[in-house]
């Protein structure tokens, strides 16, 4: 029974990341002009909104208001708003295969750093050695084979994408472990990111979203790519460990990269096919590993029970 949690678990992430591996090309297929802040924002809201009304009769605000889970709660939104404003934009500059596998590349190591640094949870040598295989995966798939420059602007974004990716990984981790429901965790989380986005709905550029083509990107990615895969992950996130979490998570730039080539009419180069291969090897690895059980907790100032995660959430620092 708990390796079929475990593996319904490693799934639920997996389905979770495909769907996010469209949104990159989406957004490219379909031209938007608008500001990635102000698609973010609609993307936040729409797919928040979404989820909030099976839960808006039973919603356990109190709940969410402790002193335990508030700031978790608090760092997953501002986390997931930074992430979307960073990745819309890395996407704008860089392109949806690029964008989203630097993005993504770093989204193991952040998470393995936080879970480490706030919940004292040592990444064990299996781990390690999913993500090395992973992040070299990344790395081949990002091989120059043309003349064009890549925009270091868009790679600084994507980068901190990936690094606020890892972040609200484990801070929602944190709170779903403390025994709250998905929606009633994710939900808020999304609504608050995209209120802290807002601003960029008043931009020069804001009259763009209500363009035929950003109107498809913003249902997709809102219906889609948010409610959707933000249940699912949540779901899974319950049943793994956040460090597996983010090395699953890589399947949304294989994704991508497929997408490219198919959608696109991106070339895959021999360093992009060995680095998906690579990734794949990665990926299983790390799905034998989430049934075999998670991270082992290292000992520290606990604020919150032991979960059956097996991570001892600490304080924030």
């Amino acid at each position: 029974m708990i390796n079929e949690r475990r593996a319904s678990g490693a799934v639920a992430i997996l389905g979770a990341a495909v769907i996010w591996g469209t949104v990159g090309p989406a957004q490219v297929l379909t031209g938007s002009s608008a500001d990635p802040g102000a698609l973010g924002a609609g993307r936040l809201l729409l797919g928040g909104t979404v989820l909030m009304i099976p839960i808006a009769h039973r919603f356990p605000l109190r709940l969410l208001l402790t002193k335990r889970i508030l700031p978790w709660v608090l760092l997953a939104a501002v986390s997931t708003a930074v992430y979307q404003a960073a990745f819309l934009a890395a996407i704008d500059r860089t392109g949806a295969a690029l964008g989203t596998t630097v993005a993504l590349g770093c989204a193991p190591f952040a998470t393995g750093l936080f879970a480490w640094w706030w919940m004292g949870a040592r990444p064990d040598r299996r781990w390690l050695t999913a993500t090395a295989a992973a992040v070299v995966g990344c790395a081949l798939v990002l091989v120059p084979s043309g003349t064009g420059a890549v925009d270091p602007v868009g790679m600084a974004f994507a980068v901190l994408s990936g690094c606020c990716y890892g972040a609200y990984t484990v801070a929602a981790k944190v709170f779903l472990d403390a025994g709250l429901p998905p929606l009633v965790t994710v939900a808020p989380t999304l609504v608050l990111g995209g209120a802290l986005l807002t601003p960029f709905l008043f931009t020069a550029t804001s009259a763009r979203l209500f363009a035929p083509s950003t109107l498809v990107f913003l249902t997709w990615s809102g219906l889609v790519g948010t409610a959707l895969a933000y249940a699912a992950f949540a779901t899974g996130l319950r049943r793994t460990t956040a460090g597996t979490a983010g090395t699953l998570s890589l399947a949304e730039p294989l994704t991508a990269a497929a997408l490219g080539i198919i959608a696109l009419g991106e070339d895959l180069t021999v360093h992009a096919l060995v680095g998906c291969l690579v990734l794949v090897a990665g990926l299983i690895v790390v799905s034998v590993h989430s049934r075999r059980g998670p991270i082992n907790p290292q000992p520290g100032p606990a604020s919150t029970p032991p979960v059956e995660s097996g991570l001892e959430p600490v304080e924030m620092r």
